[in-house]
């Protein structure tokens, strides 16, 4: 599944108190850890990461203390007592087998030694695939079977969601709107390989003016800098944003299309000039670009809550609404 659909799947266990303990398999940095602390905070609810390869056994169990000549386990601080929320256990499979055998316990039975998991949290867990060059040990059977297990592949417009809700660079969106296939991208014999982690981190490198290779390789960071030379060539977007963009074309060169569609999402700031780039669009570009701008932009102005100023300037334009007939499943409005 998507990382979208992911986080939609667990959303329906949060809302319907499906308290299953429920695996997620996928390659590095595509955002499991993200998408759970999401669903936490998203429900107002607690959240507890355990990066179980960093512990040992008695970090988990807790430490034998002798109590009347009887030897108690006292529990760790940091697993949760009262509350609501999530326990989530991070890279599972990569703990050693004995410490696998104790998470074992507060998966299938919710306690461990003196432990209980309050009645109201969700035991949850995330693991790396063998394939994906982790160093990861196989999982018993008996563990596994007693999990819910998703799949989740890194998928580029559910990252382009997230990106254009974090303010991540234009550019960088722009970018890999042209180049997909280098949203994740593992190479074995590099530190720094492509995913959508990396490219968060590219993002906050490529705001300070620094070069992106120390986060996603050299390989697309040359690519990347070959693409930023193509941004001299973009038509000048504040006439268009202004309504004065009669007079200027729509690129021909796809990468400079993409480029010029994602500046106009990012860089409207209200209804006024979503609208005017949308009339723009539909009147200078065929109606695939236009559907790709309309999406994206439908999305950022509910974020900023221009979407009822912007619906009510699009029902007074006869064109748009012809546009928006054809293509009401997904605009949403």
């Amino acid at each position: 599944m998507t990382p979208t659909q992911l986080k939609t799947y667990l959303n329906q266990l949060v809302n319907q108190n499906i308290k299953i303990s429920t695996m997620i398999w996928g390659a590095p940095g595509i955002g499991k850890s993200s998408i759970v602390s999401q669903i936490a905070q998203e429900n107002n609810i607690d959240f507890v990461d355990v990066r179980l390869s960093q512990l040992a056994p008695t970090d988990l169990r807790g430490l034998p203390v002798a109590e009347d000549s009887i030897s108690k386990w006292y529990p760790p601080e940091f697993l949760p007592r009262e509350g609501k929320g999530i326990l989530f256990m991070d890279e599972l499979n990569m703990a050693p087998p004995a410490l696998q055998g104790v998470a074992q316990q507060l998966i299938l039975d919710r306690r461990v030694g003196s432990y209980i998991v309050p009645e109201n949290w969700f035991v949850w867990a995330a693991g790396n695939r063998k394939e994906d060059r982790a160093a990861v040990f196989d999982m018993p059977s008996p563990l596994a079977n007693r999990f819910l297990h998703l799949k989740v592949e890194a998928d580029f417009d559910s990252f382009k969601v997230y990106a254009l809700e974090k303010q991540i660079h234009e550019q960088i969106i722009a970018f890999l709107s042209f180049r997909s296939t280098l949203l994740h991208k593992l190479d074995p014999q590099q530190p720094a390989w492509c995913s959508p982690r990396s490219w968060v981190m590219a993002s906050q490198l490529h705001y300070a003016g620094l070069d992106i290779a120390s986060a996603v390789g050299k390989g697309a960071a040359a690519e990347f800098a070959a693409y930023i030379t193509l941004y001299k060539t973009l038509p000048n977007l504040v006439p268009i944003l202004q309504g004065k963009g009669s007079a200027i074309a729509f690129p021909e060169e796809p990468s400079v299309r993409y480029a010029t569609t994602t500046g106009l999402t990012v860089r409207a700031q209200h209804a006024n000039q979503a609208y005017n780039a949308f009339n723009w669009l539909s009147d200078k570009a065929t109606p695939e670009w236009v559907q790709l701008f309309a999406v994206d932009m439908f999305r950022q102005m509910r974020s900023k809550g221009q979407m009822g100023a912007l619906a009510k300037l699009v029902q007074k334009d006869s064109q748009l609404q012809k546009f928006l007939k054809d293509f009401q499943e997904l605009v949403g409005i």
